[in-house]
């Protein structure tokens, strides 16, 4: 099955349907200005399944879904290449930290997550190599593709919104004097705290972007976010030469034991 070209042309669900039709095996790579992925099949399920340089080992994956804490992550990543990932589940599974259903839960919730980050690419190279199976020293699975076609398909309606919502990343953003709502309720993702940090009239969405390595639909799909929920406000930029992305919080770092809301708020009072 020689099948190459762009996602311009051909979409990710596409690509999906037409493995799923056909029951195909092998592994879908693909690519955009920022990083690579790949997925790979076994008669037309998704069997496998990374994200650029992400750890997407089973240590990882069980850790990132709260199935170990970081002190037994912290021993298994130390215990290095000493065993692969099938025989880690087992032994995990044999020791009574997690049980196979959890493991098998975790893993199908990483690769439609990963799916689901894979639909925001509007752009970039794809190549399906038959020859090219799932790794056996992982943990396959057998998921079908039906759910994140139909996932998918909404997803693309979304992009289409966004672009019309936010035709242009040349716009920056800036704290509402009057916010549209009470900021001490806000519940914000990880996502959205990293471009909150950024939020100033001196900052384009596409610097943001840039500088939080974030394609164009997770920028919008952020910052419209945030216009809805009246918190910021789209402006132009005050600045349009090319200089340093400036913080949008004064002297915010990761290290400062302060809540999102409280920066929020910090922020809108010293307007």
């Amino acid at each position: 099955m020689a099948l190459k070209g762009n996602l311009r042309d051909f979409s990710l669900s596409q690509l999906l349907n037409l493995i799923h039709l056909a029951k195909k095996s092998g592994t879908l790579f693909l690519e955009d200005s920022r990083v690579k992925a790949w997925l790979s099949f076994r008669e037309g399920k998704l069997a496998y399944g990374k994200y650029g340089d992400e750890d997407n080992s089973l240590a990882a994956i069980l850790y990132n879904a709260r199935k170990l804490n970081a002190n037994q992550f912290r021993a298994l990543k130390e215990r290095g290449n000493s065993m692969n990932d099938k025989e880690l589940g087992l032994l995990l599974v044999n020791a009574g930290y997690v049980s196979q259903q959890e493991v098998l839960a975790s893993l199908q919730e990483y690769l439609t997550t990963l799916v689901h980050r894979l639909y925001s690419w509007v752009e970039g190279t794809f190549y399906f190599d038959s020859e090219k199976m799932p790794p056996q020293d992982r943990i396959n699975l057998r998921i079908g593709l039906d759910n994140l076609i139909i996932e998918g398909t909404r997803r693309l309606k979304e992009v289409e919104q966004l672009q019309d919502e936010i035709p242009s990343l040349d716009i920056a953003l800036k704290f509402r004097e009057q916010p549209d709502t009470d900021v001490r309720n806000l519940r914000l993702s990880k996502e959205e705290w990293r471009v909150v940090s950024f939020i100033n009239p001196k900052n384009s969405l596409k610097q943001i972007a840039q500088a939080l390595k974030m394609n164009d639909i997770e920028i919008r799909r952020v910052a419209y976010g945030l216009v809805q929920a009246g918190v910021v406000e789209m402006v132009r930029p005050e600045m349009t030469t090319p200089r340093p992305i400036i913080p949008g919080i004064p002297n915010a770092t990761r290290q400062e034991q302060v809540s999102l809301v409280k920066r929020i708020i910090q922020r809108i009072r010293s307007l």
